[in-house]
């Protein structure tokens, strides 16, 4: 299977929701990102990590990652009802866990662990590199059900109707989908 290595670029506050934010990741060139939903607190550990590294080395999950093997790695699979699929595996012995992105992300920064993307989708779900000062773009495939919702409302009242038919296309998909 080929992959892509991913490399954190950057971190984007999303406008009107004070508790959502998203995390822009790029390929080795910068050629094509990818990004992210996160909240928060995963946008706090990240700024930490990013803005005062000096102060982040004396933290508990950089001092565990210590006592760990260096033979892991991560790989994004596939995308499950709105989520980025990530599997953190042990090269050596092959065992496995699933990890939720914003957290594997947050762990790649802390333990240099490497992060890959399945090609595939990556050519699926990447857009080319630009500058970010305009704005990040976040595919619907992988937002949760209630960052759906709220951006039908959105587009709705910004009478964006193109936008609210993929909106409710997705909600529907998925609806049907869990049944």
């Amino acid at each position: 299977m080929k992959r892509t290595l991913l490399r954190y670029d950057s971190l984007h506050q999303v406008t009107g929701a004070s508790d959502l934010w998203v995390i822009v990741l790029t390929d080795e060139e910068r050629q094509n990102a990818i990004s992210v939903v996160c909240d928060a607190d995963i946008a706090v550990q990240l700024k930490v990590r990013i803005n005062a590294p000096e102060i982040s080395k004396i933290l508990l999950p950089e001092a565990l990652v210590q006592l760990l093997p260096s033979t892991y790695e991560m790989l994004i699979v596939g995308i499950y009802d709105g989520q980025y699929q990530v599997m953190l595996m042990d090269t050596q012995n092959g065992e496995s866990v699933r990890l939720r992105m914003s957290d594997a992300i947050l762990m790649s920064i802390i333990s240099k662990t490497s992060l890959y993307i399945e090609d595939g989708l990556m050519k699926r779900q990447s857009y080319p590199c630009e500058d970010f000062t305009k704005g990040v773009a976040i595919p619907i495939n992988t937002m949760g059900m209630d960052y759906l919702k709220q951006a039908l409302d959105k587009a709705v009242e910004e009478e964006d109707y193109e936008l609210a038919s993929h909106l409710r296309d997705e909600i529907k998909l998925r609806m049907n989908n869990s049944e």
